[in-house]
């Protein structure tokens, strides 16, 4: 087998039996969905795979194959059920528990209260993303540029202290004051995302990733943080599934199938080294990261199609896929 798809046989052999087992249990309304919901956890979550590899680089390799186990049970049990379910309870005022028979007995029910609970949802996965792209984008020592002209001026406003900071802030209050009945909310939410991110960066920094205990610590610290990036990644998606079907075994195996495949994805990314091969791959996905969180931010309004987002998302990593092979051919030829 070709080392290049190696690493994706497992993947691929689980979903066949899960998408299998789906359709037996409902038949091929059920497994249509669940497929579904699979290609459009993982358009949508292409440009994730990109950034986190850069993360899980910094990893040593018992950390990235734990984020393969570990990290896929926190991924589908806790990212993808649990944590909507605490989110729906903490918005209409009902015990966890209640809500978890609610998902369980009456999902179309659940559903609905989810879909209620977008304010939270958006804000905090919006505040959490855009951190993410500023960061990235506000770095005075980012020498390497996709979209020169803007990216170029971006980093040369990275020497302001905590600008990033400063402008997700401000953000927030400009929405908080356009909606003025959901303001609590939306204000509190998004302060929770940009304070979880500037603690897990700040953790994991504080780790030197040379040897011994420092890069089992240092591992540990980015694994939370790849989990932490993902759950802001994927509740959008989580309430969108509830919008295609209420049926819950079908969304986590459809949602399931695609974070595997995902983080599979990371993995592969990380261990044939393309991100250094292709250069303006990270830019793109970056881009797609504030395109999301945009449209996060967008939903506080209106229902942004999940189509819409995962187009934007592929037109950023796809343009800047192109760019990289063009810059690597120009590269080979001068050598």
């Amino acid at each position: 087998m070709n080392d290049t798809f190696r690493p994706f046989f497992f993947p691929v052999t689980l979903s066949i039996l899960l998408l299998v087992g789906v359709f037996w249990w409902g038949g091929w309304t059920a497994f249509l969905l669940a497929l579904l919901l699979t290609v459009l956890e993982v358009t949508l979550s292409f440009d994730n795979a990109v950034v986190n590899a850069r993360v899980l680089a910094r990893m040593n390799e018992k950390w990235q194959q734990r984020f393969l186990t570990w990290g896929i049970l926190f991924a589908v049990f806790f990212t993808r059920f649990v944590l909507p379910i605490f989110i729906v309870a903490i918005s209409v005022g009902m015990g966890p528990w209640a809500v978890a028979q609610l998902a369980f007995f009456d999902a179309k029910h659940y559903g609905e209260l989810l879909e209620g609970a977008h304010y939270a949802i958006s804000s905090f996965g919006g505040a959490f993303l855009l951190m993410v792209s500023l960061k990235y984008f506000f770095d005075a020592r980012k020498d390497i540029h996709w979209i020169h002209v803007i990216e170029h001026q971006l980093s040369r406003f990275g020497r302001i202290e905590a600008i990033e900071i400063g402008l997700a802030l401000s953000l927030l209050a400009v929405l908080a004051f356009s909606l003025p009945l959901h303001a609590a909310t939306i204000l509190f939410s998004g302060v929770i995302g940009i304070i979880i991110f500037i603690a897990m960066q700040g953790v994991a920094n504080s780790f030197t990733l040379s040897t011994g205990k420092a890069v089992a610590a240092g591992s540990a610290a980015l694994f939370v943080y790849l989990n932490i990036l993902d759950a802001a990644f994927s509740l959008d998606g989580v309430v969108g599934a509830f919008a295609i079907t209420s049926q819950l075994p079908v969304i986590i195996v459809g949602l399931g199938i695609g974070a595997y495949f995902v983080r599979t994805l990371t993995v592969c990314l990380v261990r044939q080294k393309t991100l250094e091969s292709l250069v303006y791959l990270e830019h793109g996905a970056h881009w797609a990261i504030l395109g999301l969180a945009a449209a996060m931010f967008a939903n506080l309004f209106y229902q942004v199609p999940e189509v819409i987002t995962g187009l934007v998302g592929l037109v950023f990593v796809g343009a800047a896929y192109w760019s990289s092979l063009k810059e690597r051919q120009k590269a080979e030829a001068v050598h």
